[in-house]
């Protein structure tokens, strides 16, 4: 089992920053993918950003390429998603996810993702 904790989410206006983290604790993290992904209102869960621990190979969404970082602090077992130039489209609750072993191209599939977190509500006012 792998537990995962977000938080950093809040309400920012239109062109602010936020650092999410999310705290992976249980088993050994390091073979796995770790994952941001967010859903709004009436809205499929989609996908944000992704890392793996190993090799540190980052994949992002063509929606957040330039604005949003995903990094990892292995030591601590944490990953964040520092989100810069945030659009009022942003809004969504972000979650973390981890999936094991998932090839470069399996990265924003929410369904290979085996262990999620509880969500962190992020809020961009125009």
């Amino acid at each position: 089992q792998v537990q995962l904790v977000e938080s950093g989410g809040g309400l920012v206006q239109a062109g602010g920053s936020l650092r999410l983290s999310c705290a992976a604790s249980g088993r050994t993290v390091s073979r796995y993918v770790m994952g941001w992904f967010r859903q709004a209102p009436g809205k499929e869960r989609e996908f944000v950003a992704a890392i793996r621990w190993n090799g540190g190979n980052t994949y992002y969404a063509d929606s957040v390429k330039g604005r949003f970082t995903i990094s990892g602090a292995n030591a601590k077992n944490t990953v964040y998603l520092q989100m810069s130039s945030l659009k009022p489209e942003d809004t969504a609750v972000y979650y973390c996810a981890a999936g094991a072993d998932l090839l470069y191209s399996d990265f924003p599939l929410p369904t290979l993702y085996d262990y999620w977190g509880q969500g962190t509500q992020v809020t961009v006012s125009s």
